[in-house]
């Protein structure tokens, strides 16, 4: 579905503040896609399979250790022939699981250092934005959101890190959809103008 995209995030349970940082980000993107976006499951939940093999971007973050189902959904991943962005939390304490994992990714792909959430939150948005850019055939987006997404784009890889503020509940899988582009039978609806009234000029809109 072209009006909608998957995100995947693999992280462990110590990166809580990173997921949750990660899961209100998308609703900055000034575009009027829907998102999913699945989380690595606790406990003895299953692994999504079929949102690893078919997630339009996959974040991989590591963190002091490697946890299940981490390396597990790295590998679902590339036997579907996709290739998860790795995130690396700079200065973190690593256990022998947590060094071994990060060569092991290493040979694949490059590590892409993060100093705090709200480094990882920059990059996060500067890359999404730039997938989107270079697909906005395929998500349908007017000349119009193309030209304000691109705008947004330079402005977040001009802006510095802000510390991240806002509230908790955004570290765990769900759906959001676009006013503009679904009827609301799930998930939740993010009304612009509101958004904008909650939080004033100066506050960050997550």
């Amino acid at each position: 579905m072209v009006d909608r995209l998957l995100l995947y995030i693999s992280a462990a349970s110590d990166l809580r503040a990173e997921r949750e940082v990660l899961g209100r980000a998308v609703t900055e993107v000034p575009v009027s896609l829907a998102w999913r976006v699945v989380h690595s499951p606790g406990g003895d939940e299953p692994v999504d399979v079929d949102a690893v093999s078919r997630a339009d971007v996959h974040l991989l973050l590591l963190g002091g250790d490697i946890r299940a189902p981490v390396g597990l959904e790295w590998r679902y991943a590339l036997l579907a022939g996709r290739q998860p962005v790795p995130f690396l939390k700079q200065d973190a304490l690593r256990t022998p699981a947590g060094e071994h994992f990060l060569r092991f990714v290493r040979q694949r792909a490059a590590w892409r250092p993060f100093r705090d959430p709200a480094d990882l939150r920059r990059q996060f948005l500067a890359l999404l934005a730039g997938h989107v850019i270079d697909r906005a055939i395929h998500y349908r987006l007017s000349p119009v959101e193309l030209a304000r997404l691109e705008e947004w784009r330079t402005e977040i890889d001009a802006a510095p890190s802000l510390a991240e503020e806002g509230g908790r509940g955004a570290g765990e899988s769900g759906v959001i959809l676009s006013r503009e582009r679904f009827v609301p039978s799930e998930g939740v609806l993010i009304d612009a103008e509101r958004v904008k009234r909650s939080h004033p000029e100066g506050q960050s809109s997550t």
